[in-house]
């Protein structure tokens, strides 16, 4: 039987995670070009740096979600051999594709917070062009909430398809 305090303890984090993917893509840094008191260059001034701070956080939190999960599950691999069943065949699909949908997610929350972090004071002569205040592309940390949502999901039905498989060939109290 699947532990609820493993399935509870999971659940939570992944919804920590998503919360912060969500709050790290609507305070993503903006720029404003701004003239230094001469007027003599343009450069770019960036706001607050807190999502790049929360899309951190939220890669965590899911990192830990999934250690939780397979440490309990003993990562599908390890541990005794499961009898051959719909729960294990089902298991399976669900772990393979949990890991995928949790790498992309560590992958656009990584990306997401470096690129947001990375600030740099680009001058331009007064009257030149202004210069290119690039910021993080709109929808990364979405995309990491998103495959955070999927990834949460997806491991909690493995977690629980799992259990059932490792107690089927166990007899009847």
């Amino acid at each position: 039987m699947a532990s609820k305090l493993v399935i509870a303890v999971v659940f939570i984090f992944d919804v920590i995670a998503f919360g912060l993917a969500v709050a790290a893509e609507q305070r993503r840094s903006k720029a404003t070009v701004v003239s230094d008191p001469q007027k003599q260059y343009t450069y770019c001034v960036y706001d607050s740096d807190i999502a790049s701070g929360f899309g951190v956080g939220a890669l965590f939190f899911l990192l830990a979600s999934q250690i939780i999960v397979m440490a309990a599950s003993r990562c599908f691999c390890c541990g005794p051999a499961l009898r051959p069943s719909g729960s294990r065949s089902c298991a399976l699909f669900l772990f393979l594709f949990s890991w995928v949908t949790f790498l992309i997610a560590e992958s656009c929350l990584l990306a997401g917070s470096v690129q947001n972090a990375y600030h740099t004071r680009y001058r331009t002569i007064f009257g030149a062009d202004p210069p290119s205040c690039q910021t993080l592309r709109k929808g990364v940390f979405g995309a990491g909430a998103a495959f955070a949502f999927f990834t949460a999901i997806l491991t909690e039905f493995y977690y629980v398809s799992y259990a059932k498989s490792k107690d089927a060939g166990l007899p009847p109290y």
